[in-house]
């Protein structure tokens, strides 16, 4: 059974801890572990997904499969849109409709807060999220290079899906 548990500041540690395990056995194909440690501290540690709760309108709910936490996602307030900020799934979990089902989810969170768009980025090497995306009904509408310091950036494309 899965569920989808809002995030409280008391679980954030627990949230972080789960990133840092997500990011490390997803991004290896595309990104190197010096990037995917300076990122997930600047991203996903604790101290920034605390700042993003108090000063950035940052939700995250945990996906949970009979009563373990296999995923999350993360949800930012915009002015005209809901962005989707984060959408992971363990690697044992991946293909088995659970992105989908937790994107279903974030469609009935951005109508019940009136929003009529869906925005996210995705990095323009990660091409199986970018077939998903597509087959769910996002559209590309930009691409960006962002310096996130470091000397790294973020190479991404900037997709929509009109409520």
């Amino acid at each position: 059974m899965i569920k989808f548990i809002e995030v409280k500041i008391s679980d954030i540690p627990k949230l972080a801890k789960l990133t840092n395990y997500i990011w490390h056995e997803y991004w290896t194909c595309i990104l190197t572990n010096e990037q995917i440690d300076y990122m997930v501290e600047k991203f996903q540690s604790e101290k920034a997904i605390l700042n993003q709760y108090k000063h950035e309108k940052y939700s995250y709910y945990f996906i949970n499969e009979n009563g373990k936490d296999i995923g999350y996602f993360g949800l930012s307030d915009k002015k005209d849109y809901l962005f989707l900020s984060k959408l992971y799934i363990s690697k044992h979990y991946r293909h088995r409709g659970l992105g989908t089902k937790a994107f279903e989810k974030i469609k009935e969170i951005a109508k019940a807060k009136g929003y009529k768009a869906i925005r996210l980025t995705v990095n323009k090497h990660n091409i199986n999220t970018i077939n998903a995306y597509n087959q769910w009904g996002f559209k590309t509408i930009d691409a960006v290079v962002t310096d996130i310091g470091n000397g790294f950036v973020m190479d991404d494309y900037i997709m929509e899906y009109k409520t």
